[in-house]
């Protein structure tokens, strides 16, 4: 006869990245909408790069750059982090969601401890809301082409 042996499956942590890669980086993968992030972090002197550009110079609205920059506030990182950032499909605003994501997750990675902050502040949490798309013998999404009674 064999015993069984019960095993107790212990909480699954949820960790953004594996660790740093050969070179030190950190990377992580953000969306919004139809905007793809892919976020790279070591440490370093505080430059953030997107696309080849300074941040300012990517996206040019205030609100983007305050939300992008809230989630280094947050894990108090401003000045001691490198960041580079490749972005693809989408608006400005969907980059900087997908931004604010990958960088939330990428920090989340590179220091374990600030997870739980990162989650409660909301920039762990995927936005699923998207385009609904056109339907046949409307004008858009929801509207209608004018009735005519005559």
């Amino acid at each position: 006869m064999t015993t069984e042996t019960e095993t107790v499956a212990a909480p699954r942590k949820m960790i953004y990245a594996k660790g740093p890669d050969a070179r030190g980086w950190y990377w992580a993968t953000g969306r919004r909408k139809t905007a793809i992030a892919r976020v790279r972090i070591r440490p370093g002197a505080g430059t953030f790069m997107v696309n080849g550009k300074p941040l300012e110079e990517h996206l040019v609205g205030e609100r983007d750059q305050k939300q992008i920059l809230a989630v280094l506030d947050k894990a108090g990182k401003r000045e001691g982090l490198e960041v580079v950032v490749r972005t693809t499909g989408g608006g400005p605003t969907g980059h900087a969601g997908a931004i604010m994501m990958g960088l939330g997750r990428a920090i989340a990675g590179y220091d374990p401890n600030l997870e739980k902050t990162m989650r409660s502040a909301g920039f762990l949490t995927r936005d699923a809301r998207e385009v609904e798309r056109k339907k046949p013998g409307q004008a858009g999404a929801r509207r209608r082409y004018q009735f005519s009674k005559r």
